[in-house]
């Protein structure tokens, strides 16, 4: 199966849409189509595992505490990348593109992984 991903509600808009924009293919669900507003790390990250899509994230302070203790509790998912703040916009859509160009959504199961790789 393909990777598709899913906008935690703190993405920089620019990653979400400059990832579109070079490849209209790439399954890329908003936060806000997915409803995200309001939810605690816990609630987006078992979200994110029912619909089978990696989480991309800027939030290091709490997700990878959340995605532990998440996995701890027995529970799978599709994997979560977190992109720090600083990271270039142009570098997190090359990066992204090139994990959805090359990888299936298996390879990443739950993993947490920082970009770039």
């Amino acid at each position: 199966m393909k990777v598709r991903f899913l906008a935690d509600a703190d993405l920089n808009k620019a990653i979400l849409t400059g990832v579109v924009r070079r490849e209209p293919s790439v399954d890329f669900m908003t936060a806000q189509a997915a409803g995200l507003r309001g939810m605690k790390d816990p609630e987006v990250l078992a979200l994110a595992a029912k619909q089978q899509r990696i989480l991309v994230s800027h939030d290091a302070g709490t997700m990878p505490r959340h995605f532990k203790q998440f996995r701890e509790e027995g529970n799978s998912n599709s994997g979560v990348f977190l992109i720090p703040q600083g990271l270039e916009v142009a570098v997190a859509i090359e990066e992204l593109l090139l994990i959805w160009l090359v990888s299936e959504a298996s390879e990443w199961n739950n993993r947490l992984e920082w970009l770039p790789l």
